[in-house]
Order: structure tokens, then C-alpha cells, then sequence
């Protein structure tokens, strides 16, 4: 009954999309004859949710299909990058390729997706929240619900576009029709306001929720990042600390994986069947998709491509040759083979390298302390190699050379001369406890399926919990924060000075491929720079606000440490920019002003009768004017 309430305000929100998207006045007069009008559809709290669903609809768009957004913010981090070596226009060379005029929402990047869509989410939260005056509710516990998932979806958007964008307008109204008038808030008070919010939504909204619906708790993992990033480390344990009480860790075996060799509690805290167990205490905040609701033709964007995305182009027959020299793999092995141990496709899933990890992801991270720990390399059934997949092409079988044909169903072996470009796209490790995602309803090319992912799990409340005591100076509740998540994932327990690194250490090894890893470097970084706070990595370095992004200027492209931490951590961190790794379409470049993405060009000339700040070092920037200051406001409206 829970998952046919939740599609029939799908259906509703997809069928008020021809509203909330045209831009011309017609869309405004009366058609008496139209049940799906605003006048119909938001008059309760079933047509204001409908609304709502829309915010979740385009919550697991950053998530499903191939080139999914949130590879965007993981290969602009320090935990992988853009592997794709032949594609020419991708986030590789970012002097180049992150400029205003260029900034990406196809399969070289989804820059652009993250501020379209943002404020698509922000404008149907403020549909929700504009409309509930001539709406009715059964009572004020109804009312302030939606108003609180309202407020939810809205702050979901803006606590990231200011960590990705900076300074960014702050949309409070419901709009009816075109506007060019926008103007760039300052991002602190947007965040001042949206925790405000948020404290109203995680009073209002209801402990328990379908799945792919925010809760009490969600509310409070969000309320959890904004205290953070406004320092109010205090509030952001205390809420914590209530939201892990009623979401426990998962610490012992459950599921049918339980029951399959090779696997442990890691397969079954990111199988699909632990997503869907409803007895699943450690999951907070999903992302799901329906099979049965067809969105137009859009069935591959009901598949989350982790296996496609995150893995290496092992079927590139031109790179992974045998050493006898023939290629050695398809994506089919011979017919007779197929669904065996070497057929590579079936076992793991048939990969092109988009999201390449870092050696920080990949080694770097995973040391003696880590030797037990399920979540890491060590761990070959939690991890896979290259080494552990098989020669396979068929042509190899019946290859009348028996120096050749003897390498058919044997494990890989590293090309002695592998090429740079091959080696960053083809040879790589991989978590295959979290990419690995079945799809029932292929027979090959296996890229991953239909599932619900998370959003937000009980495991990070206790990472951002560790985070506020490091900033607070309290060693030994950081380490035990921390302890908590290693200790059920096998790792040593530590102890003694947490440093940041070791904060960003066990947030890549519990949260790739779930967090806004960029994001979360950022927030990072602002909080270094506002609080002065001498950075111990870096031997006490100290960063400050004005001048977050560097010295400005268009192509000044600065590289000089102690500008801002994200840019001193991705030298640290990320082999690839650090290096200055090239490939045969770009060189990996980066600089202190890619801490904060472009806005959009196009944003900003089509404004005519505003001004939308471009951030400091891109081209336009010298045209900005003061951000406005957010007018705070009481949330119980």
C-alpha cells in the first residue's frame, strides 16, 4: 500500500511537469477542463507531496544511468578521476575544460546538471511551501510535515550548489512566470537560513517514511552537514547522537547474500536485498526507482551503471592482450562458457573505466591498520584485481597454436608494455561488495541494474560526529566516533591525535560512491579558511576567506599552495592532477580557483535585469557586485 501511495504522487508530479516547466505567460490562464491545474492539484497534502516527488524523482537522477552525475563529484575530489582517456572535452585538463562557456551536463561532466537541476528541486520545494495557505490539512501535525519535507528538499539543493557554486541566488517564492532578475546571496546566509529550516523540518517530519522518502532522520543528517559547515559542531553531536540511537549499525550477517560464498557483511549492507529489507536499521535516506512507472523511454535511468561507470575496460581486446600476444578478452566468452567462472561479464560486470580511482583510494588509505578491514583491498572477496578476471576471447579456444590457446580461461596477467592511457582506463582495482548490482533483466553486457541506493546511512552520522570533535580539539571522542564505523568493518581501532586525514581517510573508505565528495572537501575547506584553524597535514598551514579561490584574473590559473585546502589536499591526494598525468586527449590540470565550480555562462547573460556573481579566477568575475544578504526568517510560516 506504502509503494502504491508513493506512485500515485509520482504520477501526479510527472503529470503537473508541463506546468512547473513552461516558460511562456499562456501556461497561467484558466483551463477549467484541466484536472491536473495547480488549483486542483496542490489543495492537500497528497497534491503538495505530489510536488514533492518530483524533488525525488530528480534526487535519483544524480545517482542512475551512465555518466551519472555523482562521478562528476567524485572525479574533481581526491578519490578518482575522469578515466574515459579517448574522449576529448572532459574534466581532465580543468584550465581548459571548467570555464564558464564550457561547463558540462553530458558524459565529459555534469557541472551544468547540478545547477539546473538544484534549482529545478528548489522550485518544486517552493511550490510545496508557497501553496500551503490555500491548502487544507486534517491538522497542524500534517501541515508542518509537509511544510518540514518541504524545507528538506529545499536545503538538499542549496547545501550543496553553495559548496559547489559559492554564492548563489536564494529562491524563497514560488515562480509563476518568467524572471531575469536574480541576484547572488551570500552563501552563510543561505546556510543560516536553511538550518533554520531544517531544525523545523527534523521537529516536524515523521520518524518513519516509505523508502525514497525523507524522514525524521534524513532531516537530521542534513541538519548534521549545515551545523557543521557553519561550525556549530555542538548542535550537529547532539542531533548525532539521537539519529544513531534510532539507527543502529548493522553488525551482524543478514539477507540471502549470507548464504553465498565469498561474501561477508559488506556484500550484504550494499546488496539490492538490504536496500529493500525493511528491517535494514543502519540505511536512513534512500534513493529508489520503480520498475513499473515507465518516465517516457527512460529505462536506463532506472539503472544505477555502477558496473559500467566504476569499473576498468577490461574487454578492451586492443589493451588486455595474452602474452603471447593475441587479445585476450570479450565481453562474450565461447557460448559453452558463458555464466562460468571466466565469463567476466556475468561475475562482475562489463566496465569502461569512466570513474578511475586515485592510488589515495586504491592504496594509499589502506595500511597495516586496515588489514582485516572488509571494506578495503585486502579483502579479495570484498575487492577484485585485474589479475582475478580470465582471458576469455573465444578466438583463443580454438586458436590452433598451443602457445596461444593455452591462455584461454587462465587469470590476467599485466601487459609488460602497457600504455599510459591503457593503463589509466583498463588496470585498476575496484570495491566489488559496493559496485556490484545485478540486472535480472539482461542476459550479457551486465552494467548494473534496478535499486534502491543510499543517500544517507547511520555510518557518516558517526564520520561527521568524529569530524566536529576533530574541529573541536577532542582527540579521544573523534578517535571513538571513528571506532565505531572501523571496528565494525574489522579494521584496528585508533587512537591518540585525529587529524583530518585520518577523518577523510575512513569517509572515502566507508562512503565511495555514496557521498558529494567534493562537497564534503569544500565544506571542509571553507571551515579551515573562516576558522583559521592551523591545518596539521599541512604542517599548521593557515587559510584564510578572502582569498578562498586565489589571486582572480582570467587565465591566471594559480598553483601555489596555501590558497585553499582543496587544492593543497588534491596535491596531496590525487596522483593524477598532482602528477600532471598525460593521455592522448588531454593533460590532468587543476588550480586553486577550481575549489568553487563555474557559473554557467548562459546563467548569467540570459539574467538581464540582475546580476549572478561568477566565482573569483573565471572569466566574468569582474563584473560581480557584493552578494545580498539572506533576510532570516522565522521557518513556521
Amino acid at each position: 500500500m506504502k509503494n502504491q501511495n508513493k506512485k500515485k504522487y509520482l504520477l501526479l508530479a510527472l503529470a503537473a511537469f508541463p506546468l512547473l516547466n513552461s516558460c511562456s505567460d499562456s501556461w497561467l490562464e484558466p483551463k477549467p477542463l484541466s484536472f491536473y491545474t495547480p488549483e486542483n492539484t496542490y489543495v492537500n497534502a497528497e497534491g503538495l507531496y505530489a510536488a514533492l516527488v518530483a524533488c525525488e524523482r530528480n534526487m535519483r537522477h544524480e545517482y542512475f544511468g551512465d555518466g551519472a552525475p555523482i562521478l562528476t563529484e567524485m572525479y574533481l575530489a581526491d578519490i578518482a578521476v575522469h578515466g574515459k582517456t579517448d574522449e576529448g572535452g572532459s574534466l581532465v585538463d580543468l584550465d581548459q575544460e571548467l570555464l564558464p562557456s564550457r561547463t558540462k551536463s553530458d558524459m565529459k561532466g555534469k557541472n551544468r546538471w547540478y545547477w539546473d537541476e538544484g534549482f529545478k528541486g528548489i522550485k518544486y520545494a517552493n511550490i510545496a511551501i508557497n501553496r500551503l495557505d490555500i491548502a487544507k490539512f486534517k491538522d497542524d501535525a500534517e501541515r508542518n510535515a509537509v511544510l518540514g519535507h518541504a524545507y528538506f528538499q529545499r536545503a538538499y539543493r542549496y547545501y550543496k550548489l553553495t559548496h559547489q557554486f559559492g554564492d548563489v541566488p536564494f529562491l524563497t517564492e514560488e515562480i509563476t512566470r518568467p524572471k531575469l532578475d536574480f541576484y547572488s546571496h551570500d552563501r552563510w546566509g543561505i546556510l543560516e537560513q536553511i538550518k533554520r529550516d531544517l531544525e523545523f523540518a527534523y521537529q516536524w517530519v515523521p520518524e518513519k517514511a516509505d523508502r525514497g522518502k525523507a524522514n525524521k532522520d534524513a532531516c537530521g543528517m542534513l541538519l548534521m552537514k549545515v551545523c557543521s559547515a557553519l561550525g556549530d559542531f555542538d548542535r550537529a553531536i547532539e542531533v548525532g547522537k539521537e539519529v544513531v540511537s534510532r539507527h543502529p549499525l548493522m553488525t551482524e550477517r543478514f539477507t540471502n547474500n549470507k548464504n553465498k560464498p565469498n561474501t561477508n557483511l559488506m556484500h550484504d549492507l550494499h546488496s539490492v536485498e538490504a536496500k529493500l529489507d525493511m528491517g535494514n536499521t543502519e540505511g536512513i535516506l534512500y534513493v529508489v526507482a520503480y520498475p513499473d512507472i515507465v518516465e517516457g523511454s527512460d529505462r536506463a535511468g532506472k539503472r544505477i551503471y555502477t558496473m559500467r561507470n566504476g569499473l576498468p575496460y577490461w574487454a578492451n581486446g586492443g589493451a588486455i592482450k595474452t602474452p603471447a600476444g593475441p587479445n585476450g578478452t570479450q565481453i562474450t566468452p565461447a557460448n559453452e562458457d558463458k555464466g562460468t567462472q571466466i565469463d567476466n561479464d556475468y561475475n562482475y560486470g562489463r566496465g569502461i573505466g569512466t570513474c578511475r580511482p586515485t592510488n589515495y583510494y586504491q592504496y594509499d588509505i589502506w595500511t597495516s591498520r586496515e588489514k582485516e578491514d572488509l571494506r578495503g583491498p585486502n579483502n579479495h572477496d570484498s575487492w577484485k584485481r585485474m589479475e582475478d578476471l580470465y582471458y576469455n576471447n573465444p578466438g583463443l579456444k580454438t586458436n590452433a597454436d598451443p602457445n596461444v590457446s593455452q591462455w584461454y580461461g587462465k587469470h590476467l596477467v599485466r601487459p609488460a608494455n602497457m600504455l599510459a592511457n591503457d593503463s589509466v582506463r583498463c588496470w585498476f582495482m575496484w570495491p566489488h561488495y559496493k559496485l556490484f548490482v545485478p540486472d535480472p533483466t539482461q542476459t550479457q553486457d551486465f552494467q548494473g541494474g534496478e535499486t534502491p541506493w543510499y543517500i544517507y546511512r547511520s555510518a557518516e552520522a558517526y564520520l561527521i560526529m568524529a569530524e566536529c570533535y576533530y574541529w573541536k580539539g577532542d582527540h579521544a571522542n573523534a578517535a571513538a566516533m571513528l571506532n565505531v564505523v572501523r571496528q565494525r568493518a574489522g579494521a584496528e581501532s585508533l587512537s591518540g591525535e585525529i587529524t583530518i586525514a585520518d577523518v577523510l581517510a575512513e569517509r572515502a573508505r566507508e562512503l565511495y560512491y555514496e557521498e558529494n565528495r567534493h562537497v564534503e572537501l569544500v565544506r571542509i575547506s571553507y571551515l579551515y579558511a573562516k576558522s583559521g584553524k592551523p591545518c596539521e597535514v599541512f604542517g599548521g598551514r593557515v587559510y584564510k576567506l578572502d582569498n578562498f579561490s586565489g589571486p582572480g584574473g582570467t587565465g591566471t590559473n594559480c598553483k601555489d599552495s596555501g590558497v585553499n585546502f582543496y587544492y593543497d589536499w588534491m596535491m596531496r591526494c590525487n596522483n593524477f592532477f598532482r602528477d600532471g598525468v598525460e593521455v592522448s586527449k588531454a593533460q590532468y590540470r587543476i588550480s586553486t580557483h577550481h575549489v568553487l565550480w563555474p557559473i554557467p555562462e548562459s546563467a548569467i547573460t540570459s539574467n538581464t535585469g540582475g546580476v549572478i556573481n561568477q566565482n573569483i579566477g573565471y572569466p566574468g568575475a569582474e563584473n560581480n557586485l557584493t552578494p545580498l544578504k539572506v533576510e532570516l526568517t522565522d521557518p513556521a510560516i
